[in-house]
This record gives C-alpha cells, sequence and structure tokens, in this order.
C-alpha cells in the first residue's frame, strides 16, 4: 500500500501541444478522436470543444446533420470512439455573445497529495466549490483547467461540499475517472472525515443508518427555495439509503468556553449529499460552524472564538490505482485554521491514529 500524508504546492503539469482546429473558426474541421475521449457522449465532447458556442446551437447542428462521425449522421447520445472520425461545420461566436460570455476563472493550483499521469488528488480548501453551478461562476475544476491549458482530460471523480476542506480527486484521464467512479459506486473506496461536534457523542452510537432525502426550504423561512437533506422514514417516496460509522477522537472543550465538544472520526459508506452534517445534527450533535443545520446563535458565538467556517474536513481516503491496482492511502492534515483551534490534548489524541496498513 502507498500512504500519502500531507501535501506540497507544485508546478502545473507540462503542457500538451496542440489543439485540434484551433478555436471555432469559419471552415469544416475533422477531429479525430483519442483514446482519452472515447466513451463520450457526442454532446458532451462538443461542448469542450466548442467553448463559448451555445448548447442550443450545438444540438441543432447535430440534429442538422452538419456533425458527422464517420460520414453519417449521429444523434446527441452517440458515444464516441477510439479512431472515429467527427466533422464539424463552420462555426462563429457572434460579437454579442462573446462580449456577454463568461469569463474564464482565474488560473489556480491547489496543494497536491499525489499526481502521475492518471490522477491527481489535492488539498482542497474551505469557501471554495468543486465546480462552477448554481450561482457560482467556477469552482475547481474550472482553475485547475484554466491553470493547465495543455492538460488534454481534467475531470471531477467526486464532490466535497464548498464549506468542506481536504482530499478531492480528478481524473487526469477517461479510463481512470470510470475506474475510479466505479469504486466509488461499489463502495470500494475508504472515505474519513474529520468533524468537531457540540456535546459529549456517546461512545457506544457508532452507527447512523438512517435515510435521508432532499427538500427544498419553504417560502416563509430564510433562504427559502434552497436546498436541504433531512432524515426521512424508510417508506418515505424520496428515501435514500446513508450509513454513517462515527468513532470518538478526543473530548474536548475550546480555550475560551466550557461548552464541551466532540472530535470525531466519521466514515461514510454511501455518499449523499449533505449525508454527515444531517446524521450528525439529527443525532443531537450538529457540526461546530455548520450554517445549514446547527444553531444561528451559536454560531455566532463559534465565530468569537476563531471558527469561522464549518468544522468539517476530508481527512482520509483509500482507492485502487486505476492504473496499477496498487492500494492508495492519502492523508490531508487539518488546515491551520482548524489546527490552531484544538487543544494540545485533542491533537495528541488525532496523532494516535496512524495511517492503517495494507493488512488493516
Amino acid at each position: 500500500m502507498k500512504n500519502i500524508i500531507g501535501a506540497k504546492q507544485s508546478p502545473a503539469a507540462p503542457q500538451i501541444a496542440g489543439n485540434e482546429g484551433g478555436a471555432p473558426g469559419a471552415s469544416i474541421k475533422f477531429i479525430t478522436v483519442d483514446a482519452e475521449s472515447a466513451g463520450q457522449r457526442l454532446d458532451n465532447f462538443l461542448f469542450r470543444h466548442l467553448k463559448g458556442v451555445p448548447k442550443t446551437h450545438v444540438y441543432r447542428i447535430i440534429r442538422s446533420g452538419e456533425v458527422r462521425i464517420n460520414k453519417g449522421r449521429v444523434q446527441a447520445e452517440t458515444r464516441i470512439e477510439v479512431g472515429d472520425v467527427l466533422r464539424l461545420p463552420p462555426v462563429r461566436i457572434s460579437a454579442r455573445a462573446e462580449e456577454g460570455a463568461t469569463p474564464p476563472a482565474p488560473a489556480r493550483e491547489f496543494p497536491v497529495l499525489l499526481e502521475d499521469d492518471a490522477v491527481l488528488a489535492i488539498d482542497k480548501p474551505a469557501g471554495v466549490a468543486v465546480h462552477g453551478g448554481s450561482g457560482v461562476s467556477f469552482g475547481v475544476i474550472e482553475q485547475l483547467r484554466t491553470a493547465r491549458p495543455g492538460a488534454k482530460f481534467l475531470e471531477l471523480v467526486h464532490r466535497l461540499d464548498r464549506e468542506t476542506s481536504g482530499i478531492l480527486l480528478v481524473a487526469k484521464k477517461r479510463s481512470a475517472l470510470v475506474a475510479l467512479q466505479d469504486q466509488f459506486r461499489e463502495r470500494e473506496t475508504g472515505k474519513t472525515y474529520l468533524a468537531l461536534v457540540e456535546g459529549t457523542w456517546p461512545a457506544n452510537r457508532k452507527v447512523l443508518d438512517a435515510p435521508l432525502a432532499r427538500f427544498l426550504l419553504p417560502g416563509h423561512v430564510a433562504g427559502a427555495g434552497e436546498r436541504r437533506v433531512r432524515v426521512v422514514a424508510k417508506d418515505h417516496p424520496d428515501a435514500m439509503h446513508a450509513v454513517t460509522l462515527v468513532r470518538v477522537l478526543a473530548r474536548l472543550t475550546l480555550a475560551g468556553e466550557a461548552a464541551p465538544m466532540s472530535l470525531l472520526a466519521v466514515t461514510i459508506k454511501t455518499g449523499r449529499t449533505h449525508q454527515i452534517r444531517v446524521h450528525l445534527a439529527s443525532a443531537g450533535h450538529p457540526i461546530a460552524g455548520d450554517d445549514k443545520y446547527g444553531d444561528s446563535d451559536r454560531q455566532r458565538g463559534l465565530q468569537r472564538l476563531g471558527l469561522r467556517r464549518m468544522f468539517l474536513h476530508a481527512w482520509r481516503l483509500q482507492f485502487n490505482h486505476p492504473a496499477t491496482g496498487e492500494r492508495v492511502a492519502l492523508q490531508a492534515g487539518l488546515p491551520p485554521e482548524l489546527h490552531t483551534l484544538m487543544p494540545p490534548p485533542a491533537l495528541e489524541a488525532l496523532a494516535q491514529h496512524p495511517l492503517p496498513t495494507a493488512h488493516d
């Protein structure tokens, strides 16, 4: 097993020469599909190659037959294969569209835990979305693509909440993306988070097995229309199976107050939206600093103590390397803003839990 603890800043990956056909222009282009693009839907492939072209226009040129594969007409959902030759018609972006286009994400690199030809593992800071959307112009993946213009392929393997810090995997090859996402889907990975929660967590409460369902906040409350998640009955029509394992690492109080708190190692067996946050809050121990599922008055008190974010950190991740099959174990230490809040006994307790070995 390869054990990797901590991250380091690394330079951007070397640029890969070539941009077939260049930017959308005024002539017909022919693109030969390589191994990294094989298996994608045609529409998704075109969205990447025809950046700035409205999606409605991309679908129009597919339906009209102007886009062809190996001289034949195709559908948007057609899967492209290695060696396929795509014919793309002349495509121009109007001056008005160019003026109104979303500016590119600012280039940014993140602390690297592991990088090779197939996988990039970074230590994501809190407050950064993993991707754009829902009112967010850009996230980690868009910033990485800007920082690495020569990279042929960069895709998120999984997600973290914007407020959560820690280990995030990015695939650098489509084959790696498929292999890693299969592992996540089949629960062959090991994901453990560090969470500081309110109160004294009972040592004998180790398994939280409670279905979850998404809902929208009603119109008469703050944040109306925002998505939330709650624990529901097993026979609820929208119930999603969710299992969380909890282990107490330390019991503590923060400097300047006497309220008891617990530092937990939390392992998820399912990957539901807000799973850890909702499971812990529903058990009566919300995560410190959680502005969605915690008490707002309490959050203000914690801010005065120096906690200005949610104390949830993607601490450890295990997976089988998609190229070699070797078991990889990653660990990202607490970021400075969380580390400085921990009293010495809690940090000592944390240090007593080393990364597992290949036999664990």
